[in-house]
């Protein structure tokens, strides 16, 4: 027999809302209702709800004891509950989840939602250092947050990772066709971060990543043949030796005979796979250079390309290009930490010997009362180990625009 009324009024009530609750605790972690409970600073209210269920007085510590065995037998024998003090505290407040339980079911979902990377990398080797990293798991639980919400997004990524490498293919069309979303692959979603994660650790293989956490995201994107912002990102570039018959030849041939700069999209340089005779290309950092040698050389100007400061992807793309046709690159930039790190970063990611850009160089520029004080963080020049210490010790800025005549010579009379 069951009275939840005479339930709810003897044990439902504020006075035993403690007394419950540790009851509850009790059963969550899997312990019988049995033995004694103590409540510490126990309220008189509390003292005489227990007095009320018990028919007895309370000790007058400052905690308050009860005994279970006898609480049991006092529901069961009231018409309370007939089951006992167990069954009356989940009816009071519903079914008590065993924690452990609950742990096991949760761990056993977990393992459900990450069994398809799991297959991936038995399909894909590749992928098994990034799956083995000990942050890659955490990750999936962090952005999941849930297994069921990981278990969607596990699903999108091995969709993901299943197209990668790809042949210049725009993210967000790689993002629909893996996931039917052509925003899944945005910088701020969760599928972005792991996928990226993965490229990083399987197909990265230039180097230091750029500073910039949009940079780095390029770079990672463009490793695997995803191109990100293939219009916006462009490269300046003046007689370019694209072979006759190619896209950028195609291009390019007009203003070459006008003896005029190009502006070159990420999408024109990878739609296909470029094609250049052999050649000297200077590299320069800055448009005044390019514009400059446009102005006095013009059809006469041996190819040139303008990284335009931190270099993009598209003039990453058209320099590894240059190289992989048997280009040999000459770049030179401004001497000063910025500069340097921009050429550390163009070094770690295709092959170039300096053009004017050397210790010898710098210590010409300054003896010749070059003006321009050097600031900022410095940077170790790799391709020259004594450039960072004269710059330093000068503690002098050169610019290009700078040494603008010696560069514009060297190009009209190339070697």
């Amino acid at each position: 027999m069951t009275d939840p009324e005479r339930l709810r009024r003897q044990l439902g009530g504020a006075d035993t809302a403690r007394l419950v609750q540790r009851l509850r605790h009790r059963l969550a972690h899997g312990r019988a209702l049995t033995g004694v409970l103590s409540l510490d600073h126990a309220t008189e209210d509390e003292r005489r709800a227990v007095e009320r269920l018990l028919g007895r007085r309370p000790g007058r510590g400052t905690s308050l004891t009860v005994n279970l065995d006898e609480l049991d037998r006092v529901v069961r024998r009231s018409g309370m509950h007939s089951e006992g003090l167990a069954a009356a505290v989940e009816l009071l407040g519903g079914a008590v989840a065993v924690v452990a339980d609950v742990r096991a079911a949760e761990a056993a979902a977990w393992r459900t939602a990450q069994a398809p990377l799991a297959a991936l990398r038995e399909r894909r080797a590749e992928l098994s250092g990034w799956y083995a990293d000990p942050g890659t798991l955490p990750l999936l639980r962090r952005l999941g947050r849930t297994p069921e919400a990981a278990a969607r997004l596990t699903a999108d990524l091995v969709a993901v990772l299943g197209e990668l490498p790809a042949g210049g293919v725009p993210l967000a069309r790689l993002a629909v066709h893996a996931t039917g979303d052509a925003h899944a692959l945005d910088p701020d979603r969760p599928l972005s971060t792991l996928a990226l994660s993965a490229v990083r650790a399987t197909w990265w293989r230039a180097g230091p990543l750029p500073a910039s956490a949009a940079e780095q995201r390029r770079a990672l994107w463009d490793a695997v043949g995803v191109l990100v912002d293939e219009l916006s990102s462009t490269v300046l570039a003046l007689n370019l030796p694209a072979v006759a018959g190619s896209r950028l030849h195609a291009l390019t041939a007009s203003a070459a005979d006008l003896g005029e700069p190009v502006v070159l999209t990420l999408r024109q340089i990878a739609r296909a796979r470029p094609g250049f005779h052999a050649a000297r290309v200077h590299v320069c950092e800055n448009p005044t250079v390019l514009a400059a040698a446009a102005d006095r050389l013009g059809r006469a100007c041996p190819p040139l390309v303008c990284v335009n400061g931190q270099p993009t992807t598209a003039a990453l793309r058209l320099l590894a290009a240059l190289a992989v046709g048997g280009c040999e690159l000459r770049y030179h930039g401004d001497f000063d930490w910025g500069g340097v790190r921009i050429a550390n970063l163009l070094r770690a990611r295709v092959p170039w010997q300096p053009w004017r850009y050397d210790t010898s160089a710098y210590l010409g520029a300054v003896h010749a009362g070059v003006p321009g004080s050097l600031r900022g963080t410095p940077a170790e020049a790799t391709w020259d180990t004594g450039l960072t210490t004269a710059m330093r010790r000068h503690g002098v800025r050169v610019e290009e625009e700078l040494v603008l005549d010696e560069l514009l010579l060297d190009l009209s009379t190339p070697r």
